[in-house]
């Protein structure tokens, strides 16, 4: 059964049926197709593009993982959500210790609401300069911080909310972690090191017009200054603006925007060519998109300069060389596109030293089978995102465990992250639409990164049955912290 696909990775998810109307947040989409590249080689940067902070909330070296489940019952409130915490280690990620977070827990603030959807938007990082990574979830009211520790994560605080978006990064280049909130006024930066009451140093608002609110935001280092920036997205109804970029400073960021140039959803930053500039990698989209359902999905990667996006750029999608698979559109009556792009995360997963990307591609059919889904690896390297190397992943995948079925959506949500400290990142794949004892319940992937790419060697598979957390329609992995 096609369940509508206008609820992406990187958008707040909606109310569900039974608060103001709205529909369960249910699986998006975007995109078009074929390679292109124009515009001259940049020029290298002083100093190479920061690497990405790891998700560290013991501070032991390995990647943890936070695991949102905003469908779990708690408390016996229906859809009141929750966050499950995994821990990683030599051996990968720890499913025998989880820590199970909701509004319930001793120490979050806030109570258990019906619909509150807990876990809907999450941000980590270590926002008080403890050298441990924070942990920051947000629901359909305040948003609550959890402080990281040796022990890992302990008492929250409750932020000033709501947020309807949450992202992290080090805005003014002082070497504190910064939080960006979107909510009906715009953009709010709240820099850092914040208290353990929650308050940050300062504050900053980045107002926007009526129906011109950011729906995504994309944090990272384009401009090689040490400062990361922003870059937004924006849609009203069935018209999207081209994105638009922020720049970072010792000042904070700029109170002005340019365009990037194209019609892109949220993504991930990343210098996948090693230039010292970071590259935008988001979904490509058109300016009308009532047809995103349908599309066989692209990728857009701008490429990063000394004043931030380039007139380089290239096009990646599934009939690109190299690429696995093929670019294929939905019927525009039962069943979507690919939705190559639909979520995108940044790692190095090879050890090379190049950011490489994985790309989720939750509409693929494997064989007969619609919906499925996969994930298709596009490895970086000195002339930038291709598709040479690339590889795919689905549940029919030799070593994958699990089974294709209709619907799954596998490669929903992704995240590249080291979860056994063997520096190279490790692939998590989230897909709230599998179906275990109850429909919808979800589960997790992680598969190892090598020195050839990613592998099925020692994989993992769980969800929440294996964590002993509610699974009635949870929809785990919604999303991972990031």
């Amino acid at each position: 059964m096609h369940r509508p696909l206008h609820h992406r990775a990187d958008a707040p998810t909606p109310r569900p049926k039974g608060v103001d109307g709205a529909p369960i947040a249910a699986v998006a989409a975007l995109l078009t197709a074929t390679l292109a590249v124009s515009g001259p080689l940049a020029t290298p940067a002083a100093a190479a593009t920061k690497a990405q902070p790891v998700v560290d909330f013991n501070g032991d070296g390995y990647a943890d993982l936070a695991v949102s489940a905003p469908g779990g019952t708690v408390s016996g409130a229906a859809e009141a959500g929750y966050v499950s915490v995994l821990y990683g280690s030599a051996a990968g990620v720890d499913t025998a210790h989880p820590r199970l977070i909701t509004r319930a827990t001793e120490g979050v603030p806030g109570d258990v609401e019906p619909y509150g959807a807990f876990g809907r938007t999450t941000a980590a990082r270590d926002l008080d300069g403890d050298g441990y990574t924070d942990l920051v979830v947000g629901d359909f009211t305040a948003p609550a911080v959890l402080w990281g520790s040796a022990k890992g994560l302990r008492t929250g605080t409750a932020l000033p909310g709501p947020a309807d978006s949450l992202a992290a990064g080090d805005l003014n280049g002082d070497g504190h972690a910064d939080l960006v909130t979107a909510g009906d006024q715009g953009l709010d930066v709240r820099y850092g090191p914040f208290s353990r009451a929650g308050i940050p140093s300062s504050t900053q608002v980045l107002p926007f017009k009526d129906g011109d609110h950011p729906k995504a935001v994309a944090v990272g280092d384009m401009t090689g200054d040490g400062a990361d920036d922003l870059v937004t997205s924006h849609s009203f109804d069935d018209v999207q603006g081209k994105s638009r970029f922020w720049a970072g400073g010792k000042d904070g960021v700029s109170s002005t925007s340019k365009t990037t140039g194209h019609y892109t959803t949220g993504g991930v930053v990343a210098d996948v060519n090693k230039d010292g500039y970071g590259d935008l990698v988001a979904q490509q989209g058109n300016q009308m998109s009532e047809d995103g359902d349908w599309v066989a999905g692209a990728v857009r990667v701008v490429y990063g300069s000394a004043s931030g996006p380039s007139t380089r750029t290239t096009k990646i999608t599934q009939d690109t060389p190299g690429v696995p698979g093929a670019s294929e559109e939905g019927d525009h009556d039962q069943h979507p596109g690919d939705l190559f792009g639909y979520s995108l995360a940044a790692g190095d997963v090879t050890g090379d030293g190049y950011p490489d990307i994985a790309v989720g591609v939750p509409g693929e059919d494997i064989g007969s089978v619609h919906e499925a889904g996969a994930v298709v690896l596009l490895k970086g390297g000195a002339a930038g995102l291709t598709g040479k190397g690339a590889q795919a992943f689905h549940q029919s995948t030799p070593g994958v465990p699990g089974s294709s079925e209709e619907g799954d959506y596998f490669g929903r949500s992704v995240l590249l992250s080291d979860v056994n400290a063997d520096h190279r990142a490790d692939l998590t794949v989230a897909t709230p639409y599998e179906d275990g004892a109850h429909a919808d319940s979800g589960a997790v992937w992680v598969l190892r990164g090598s020195r050839s790419g990613l592998t099925t060697g020692a994989a993992q598979s769980f969800g929440p049955r294996v964590l002993g957390a509610p699974e009635k329609e949870a929809r785990f992995g919604d999303g991972v912290a990031r």
